[in-house]
C-alpha cells in the first residue's frame, strides 16, 4: 500500500471515528433532554396531586388563606424546576417556533407581574375590612351591651358591608364590581385595566405543542409552566378583590390526558364552580372573606333591631357570632401578611425568570 493510500485511509478512519462520537454524543444529549422533560412533567404532576389530595387529610378549605399559600408553594416549586429546564434550553438551537413561544411567555410574565401588584393591593383592602370587623367585635363584646356600643358596631359593619356591596336586606348578598375598586385609588394602573382581561389575554395564545414539538426539550416545559402561571394568577384574581369587572370561569383548555394537566384541571374546575356558583364575578371569593361577610350581615341585622336592654336570648346568639368573627379576624391577621409576602416573592421570581428567558433568546442573536 502506498503512503498516500495509507494516509487517506487513516484520515477516513479518524473522520468516521469523530462522526461516530458526535452521533453518540447527540443521542446522549437528546436522551438527557427527554429525561429532563419527563422529570419536569412528573414534578408538576406530583406537586399538584399532593396539593389536591394532601396527606394526611383534612385539607384546607378551598380558597382559604392556607389553601392559597399552598398553591403558591406549588408554583414556586414548579418554577424552580423550570429554571433548570431553561439551562438546557440555552444550549440547544432556537427554532422559530421556540423563539415565538418564549417571546409570548415574556409577554405573559409581564401581565402576571401586573396581576401580582393588583393582588398585593387587593390584600390591603382585605386588611382594611378586617380592621372594620375588629371594631365591630370590640364594640359588641361590651357588657352590658348598650346603645352606644351597638351604634359603633353598626357604623363599622356598614363600612365593611358597603365595601363588598352586601346589602343587609338582600339575603343573596349579591356583589357588583365596586369591590374590585376598593384599592383603586392606591394603585397606579389605569382605570381601564382589568385583571380578568389580563388572564384572558395570557391564555389566548397558549397552545399545546403537537407532533415533534411535543417531544422536544423545551416547547412542552414552556407550555406547562405558562399554564401553571396562568392558573395560579387566575386563582389569585378569583380569591382576592382585584381591579376587574369579571373573572373568567375556566380560562385554560388543559390536556387532561396528561397527568400534570389532569391534576391542574381539578383545581380549575373546583375554583370555576365557585366563580360560577356565586354572583361574585369581580373576585373576592377568599373563604375567610365569605365568612366575614356572612357573619357581618347577621351582626348588622342585630344592630338594626337592637333595643336597650338587650333580650337575653338575642344577646347569647350574637355573642356566638361575635366570637366567630373574632376568630376569623385572628386567622386573617397573620394569614394575610404571610400571603402578601408570598405574592411579593412570586413577583420577584417572575422578574428573575423573565431575565433568564431574555438571556436564552439573546444567545441566538
Amino acid at each position: 500500500m502506498s503512503p498516500s493510500t495509507e494516509l487517506h485511509g487513516s484520515f477516513l478512519s479518524r473522520l468516521s471515528f469523530r462522526r461516530y462520537h458526535q452521533i453518540v454524543s447527540m443521542d446522549a444529549n437528546h436522551e438527557q433532554q427527554l429525561q429532563e422533560l419527563e422529570y419536569f412533567q412528573s414534578h408538576v404532576s406530583e406537586r399538584f396531586s399532593e396539593f389536591i389530595s394532601p396527606s394526611p387529610p383534612p385539607s384546607d378549605s378551598l380558597l382559604s388563606i392556607p389553601w392559597l399559600q399552598s398553591l403558591l408553594h406549588v408554583f414556586t416549586s414548579c418554577e424552580t424546576e423550570f429554571r433548570e429546564v431553561l439551562l438546557t434550553t440555552a444550549q440547544i438551537p432556537k427554532t422559530p417556533s421556540l423563539e415565538k413561544v418564549l417571546t409570548e411567555t415574556l409577554d405573559r410574565i409581564v401581565k402576571a407581574l401586573d396581576i401580582c401588584n393588583a393582588v398585593v393591593n387587593g390584600i390591603e383592602s382585605v386588611k382594611q375590612s378586617r380592621s372594620l370587623a375588629e371594631i365591630a367585635v370590640t364594640a359588641l363584646k361590651q357588657r352590658p351591651l348598650c346603645s352606644g356600643s351597638v351604634r359603633r358596631a353598626r357604623r363599622a359593619l356598614t363600612s365593611l358591608l358597603s365595601g363588598s356591596n352586601v346589602n343587609a336586606k338582600d339575603s343573596s348578598r349579591r356583589r357588583t364590581t365596586s369591590r374590585s375598586w376598593s384599592f383603586g385609588q392606591r394603585s397606579s394602573v389605569s382605570k381601564n385595566w382589568s385583571a380578568g382581561k389580563q388572564i384572558q389575554a395570557m391564555a389566548a395564545n397558549l397552545v399545546l405543542p403537537r407532533g415533534a414539538e411535543a417531544s422536544g426539550p423545551a416547547m412542552m416545559p414552556v407550555y406547562i409552566m405558562s399554564s401553571v402561571m396562568v392558573l395560579v394568577m387566575w386563582v389569585l384574581v378569583a380569591a382576592v378583590p382585584c381591579q376587574t369587572s369579571s373573572v373568567p370561569v375556566a380560562p385554560l383548555q388543559l390536556p387532561k390526558h396528561q397527568s400534570w394537566a389532569s391534576a391542574a384541571a381539578n383545581v380549575q374546575e373546583r375554583v370555576g364552580e365557585e366563580v360560577k356558583g356565586k354572583e361574585k364575578r369581580g373576585g373576592g371569593l377568599m373563604e375567610e372573606m365569605q365568612r366575614m361577610e356572612s357573619v357581618g350581615l347577621f351582626l348588622m341585622e342585630f344592630t338594626e333591631r337592637f333595643r336597650f336592654p338587650a333580650d337575653e336570648e338575642d344577646e347569647e346568639e350574637v355573642e356566638e357570632k361575635v366570637d366567630e368573627m373574632d376568630e376569623i379576624c385572628r386567622r386573617m391577621e397573620v394569614g394575610l401578611e404571610d400571603l402578601q409576602r408570598q405574592v411579593r416573592a412570586v413577583f420577584q421570581r417572575l422578574v428573575r425568570i423573565r431575565l433568564e428567558i431574555v438571556s436564552v433568546l439573546d444567545l441566538n442573536l
